[in-house]
């Protein structure tokens, strides 16, 4: 094992756990994966908690798509498998069963093409549109070919009733992403049904503009 792949699954471990103990998915749900030197994967194991993985158990698949070691993993491979063959600078996946995010899933008023309204230039800078996916069984493949039928053209998909999942360049960034979609997702709902100032149009084109966000499909 080099010692890029020893970081990378104590960085993997470390985020995890971060992500549980703040409350952004508990129990046993999330996953991670995560590109390596070799062009193969870490992946978070079934069943397991992210705020107790062990770096050295982690599901460890091949460039060729083979899982070599580790415990057996997610069983939403067909969901981050679909990430990496459509956008080939995805580094990592991140799932989580953010609260927030999976209660704004269920409002009839959200948008299936841009999940998010436009309240903060952080949210359309890390995320750009977010795509509204609809309810799959858990581990359905179905849901693999829904981010395959994106053709790429999204970083982050809402799965309704369910949680979110983002794609980054590293795991860090993948994290940091997912935090946004969770955080703008409840000042979402906290501000449901009042008269609130979302970010014009204009404002809107002006950051997709100066931060080069992908916004357009």
């Amino acid at each position: 094992m080099t010692t890029n792949e020893t970081a990378l699954r104590e960085q993997i471990c470390v985020l995890a756990k971060s992500l549980f103990d703040r409350g952004l998915t508990g129990g046993s749900t999330g996953n991670i994966s995560a590109r390596t030197d070799d062009g193969g994967l870490l992946v978070t194991p079934t069943g397991s908690s992210f705020g107790r993985l062990d770096p050295g158990l982690l599901s460890r698949f091949d460039a060729g798509g083979r899982h070599i070691s580790g415990h057996p993993p997610t069983k939403e491979m067909p969901l981050h498998s679909a990430f990496y063959e459509t956008r080939t600078a995805t580094g990592a996946v991140v799932h989580l069963h953010s609260a927030h995010a999976v209660a704004l899933s269920l409002l009839d008023d959200s948008d299936p093409d841009n999940f998010l309204p436009p309240l903060t230039p952080y949210a359309i800078m890390k995320l750009g549109k977010v795509a509204l996916l609809p309810f799959f069984l858990p581990g359905d493949p179905a849901m693999g070919a829904a981010v395959r039928g994106l053709a790429g053209k999204r970083s982050a998909v809402m799965l309704a009733h369910h949680g979110p999942v983002v794609a980054g360049r590293d795991v860090e960034a993948a994290c940091n992403a997912i935090e946004e979609l969770e955080d703008t997702a409840r000042l979402a709902l906290f501000t449901h049904g009042m008269a609130r100032r979302e970010l014009t149009e204009t404002q809107v084109r002006g950051i997709v503009t100066k931060f080069d966000v992908e916004w357009e499909s």
